[in-house]
């Protein structure tokens, strides 16, 4: 099993911008479809975006889609998520998953057996 380590949460203003990383264990990273989710207080796990084992394809919740983009180094076993024109409601505990099973729109938490601990991102008005 792949272990996985999320990084970059922090306190951002409204509009502003966050970087989010992940960083994997293993040799084995490319084989791996990635996502990214996000939990709120009270709320269910949400999917955020994913993306293929060679990063050749993505695909983003409507809810991020033109404000955060998804990114991923196999030569460093990273996977990025660039948050731009932070909201309030992005507000939430981000997670970083990982899948054997090949990329198609896998924006169900079930499709993915590995995950970080989490981050904490949080957006102020």
């Amino acid at each position: 099993q792949v272990q996985l380590v999320e990084s970059g949460g922090g306190l951002a203003q409204a509009g502003g911008s966050l970087r989010l990383s992940c960083a994997a264990s293993g040799r084995t990273f490319s084989s791996y479809t990635m996502g990214w989710f996000r939990q709120a207080p009270g709320k269910e796990r949400e999917f955020v975006a994913t993306i293929s084992g060679r990063g050749g394809t993505t695909y983003y919740a409507d809810s991020v889609k033109g404000r955060f983009t998804i990114s991923r180094d196999n030569g460093k076993n990273t996977m990025d998520l660039e948050m731009n024109n932070l909201k309030p409601e992005d507000t939430a505990v981000y997670y970083c998953a990982a899948s054997l099973a090949a990329w198609s729109f896998m924006t169900s938490p079930t499709k993915y057996d590995n995950w970080g601990q989490g981050t904490q991102v949080t957006v102020s008005s």
